[in-house]
């Protein structure tokens, strides 16, 4: 039976295939739109979902769908009622319910098949479609399950309690009340106003003292229960009209916050604004107010259901520092968030809610690893060189094997090269994994600054992540567990903190992925070769991407190489060097040492 999930006119919208219980592929649509957070509708992934599964649009059984208009009439009807919201924000949630009512033709579209030959439709209501992507692909039979986001289906807040093929939902917290809105109004307020700032946020809070939490924490009211309420004097997303845009391109979310939060914190930055210590500070504060509202949520669901293992999702499960302070804070012994907790994620839940809650099948999958996207058995990129008319810039390395395209690999980042590193099925979810990742040695302190200013274009106070062996992270990381998607920050020790600078945030942690050879063979060996030359098993990886969707394509790949300052690109077992430096030079050595050929670019 093939099941296809699918997240439409929202955030973050994406496709998944499903054959018999077992993933099949996990593909987001800003990866082929090149739009981050591409909202619409994923015609394109539903398309590569297909090919990669080698069906056709009739062979799909089931269409699941993350959304259900139809989903806490009753609370909707109660709050209109009772708080009488502007005219506008009524009209953005009709027009939004329209599209998805008439979602059927681009579905069909999409399959290539008649609307009177469209499948059955689920519709999965947003919240169960995010507990079900945590725990219907979790390792673990029986868990408790905690969704913490902004808004879906009226709904911001879920505890519930997985056992086998079953959710039971304990308790939800519904609109106007929310942590994620809590968190994006002080983002906004920071200056940062694009969709899925938050993690700009998190990142530069360690930079701060907590000088607002007084202040930021009369903005949220915790209840029995692990409950809580926002004081909605600070918000407007509740009565005036935000202005949101769903549609067919990059998605948007207006003001949210109001006059009195700057009143509580003082006026709102201007994005143009340089960042001072006030910023750094409020920043600081939010999360430590943010983890403290977490964990009140999380204490009680442990006190309802007792059990030591936790799984998470929703926008608030993509905040890796709260999620690695899960083991301390609460008394869960083990936490699984997949890579795509965020809404791209409610696409993976509503085809497994289909599945297992609706259709009573057991459960046989467990997502270990985030390899369910694209791949191109042709890398070769020297066509694309010649078609951009580049000459004598480049060196072209045909490598013999994997093996050989490690060891070789390992040297450069060792001798402080930057690599592009293009391989095997893309990665699912917010962070590149070894996949589709830039690579660099994280022993140099300078390297941070040189990624973020001369490659990444991005904010200088931005951390990258560690790579680490599975085998190694006791020796390196304090009390840290296997993380191999990247979701939880954790301290770097102490005394190892001078021989990886480059990935050591400015509090002493690092955003832990852990690699083992099952997960991802070739990285893994790439990671060894690298400890054989530096004796460290770590290395910086950050997105193959400069202020775009990660790279999809060996083209766009070549393309973000070109117009970056990378030495280097490996594509497959070909590697792609530069002539304006050191690197270039160093071809013919490298192609000696290790007997590969090296072709001239012309």
């Amino acid at each position: 039976m093939h099941i296809l999930g699918i997240n439409v006119y929202h955030g973050d919208v994406s496709a998944v295939l499903i054959r018999d219980g077992q993933l099949i592929a996990a593909l987001e649509e800003e990866r082929f739109r090149r739009v981050k957070h591409y909202a619409g509708f994923p015609s394109i992934a539903i398309r590569r979902c297909l090919e990669i599964g080698g069906i056709e649009g009739k062979d799909i059984d089931a269409i699941a769908v993350s959304r259900n208009p139809r989903a806490n009439l009753l609370r909707k009807a109660a709050f209109v009622l009772g708080h009488r919201p502007g005219r506008a924000l009524m009209r953005d949630r009709l027009h939004n319910l329209r599209k998805l009512r008439d979602f059927r033709v681009p579905l069909a579209e999409a399959l290539s098949v008649r609307l009177e030959e469209l499948p059955k439709i689920h519709y999965v209501e947003h919240h169960p479609a995010h507990l079900a992507s945590a725990f219907f692909v979790s390792p673990f039979d029986e868990a408790a399950v905690c969704v913490l986001d902004g808004f879906g289906d009226f709904v911001s807040t879920s505890l519930a309690i997985g056992r086998d093929h079953r959710l039971k939902i304990l308790d939800k917290i519904c609109f106007p009340h929310s942590l994620g809105m809590l968190y994006s109004a002080v983002t906004q307020h920071l200056g940062f106003l694009s969709y899925g700032d938050e993690f700009k946020v998190m990142g530069l809070a360690p930079y701060g003292k907590p000088y607002f939490v007084d202040a930021i924490r009369r903005m949220v009211r915790l209840k029995d229960g692990g409950l809580f309420d926002l004081d909605l004097k600070y918000f407007r997303h509740w009565s005036a009209g935000v202005e949101m845009e769903w549609e067919d391109g990059y998605p948007s979310l207006g003001k949210v916050f109001s006059p009195e939060l700057e009143h509580l914190l003082g006026p709102a930055r201007p994005p143009e604004e340089p960042l001072s210590e006030r910023h750094e500070d409020i920043a600081r504060s939010l999360q430590a107010v943010y983890e403290t509202c977490a964990f009140h949520v999380l204490n009680a669901l442990w006190q309802r259901t007792k059990s030591p293992r936790l799984c998470l999702a929703g926008g608030c499960a993509m905040n890796s520092v709260a999620n690695g302070k899960v083991r301390t804070h609460t008394p869960f012994k083990e936490i699984y968030v997949q890579p795509a907790a965020s809404d791209n994620g409610t696409a993976l839940g509503a085809a497994y809610f289909v599945w297992h809650q609706s259709l009573g099948n057991p459960r046989t999958f467990v997502m270990d690893h985030a390899f369910w996207g694209t791949s191109y058995e042709n890398s070769n990129l020297e066509p694309f060189l010649s078609r951009n008319g580049h000459k004598d810039e480049f060196k072209v390395l045909r490598l013999g094997d994997s093996d050989e395209t490690c060891r070789v690999t390992a040297r450069l980042l060792a001798e402080g090269n930057v690599i592009g590193w293009f391989q095997g099925r893309m990665e699912w979810g917010a962070r590149a994994l070894g996949n589709r990742s830039i690579l660099a040695d994280p022993r140099r302190a300078d390297m941070r600054e040189l990624i973020n200013t001369k490659i990444k274009f991005r904010e200088k106070f931005r951390p990258f992540a560690p790579s680490i062996l599975e085998e190694a992270i006791q020796d390196y990381f304090v009390d840290a567990a296997a993380e191999p998607f990247m979701q939880q920050v954790y301290p770097i020790r102490q005394d190892k903190r001078h021989l990886l600078p480059a990935i050591t945030h400015v509090d002493g942690t690092g955003r832990l992925q852990t690699v083992n050879s099952n997960q991802n063979p070739l990285y893994y060996r790439l990671i060894q070769e690298f400890e054989k030359l530096t004796g460290v098993p770590v290395l910086l990886n950050t997105s193959f991407n400069e202020n775009e969707p990660i790279v999809d394509t060996p083209a766009q790949a070549l393309d973000c190489f070109l117009r970056t300052k990378m030495d280097g690109i490996a594509a497959g077992d070909t590697l792609i060097l530069r002539n304006s430096n050191d690197v270039g030079h160093h071809a013919k050595a490298l192609s000696k040492a290790y007997h590969v050929a090296t072709v001239e670019h012309s």
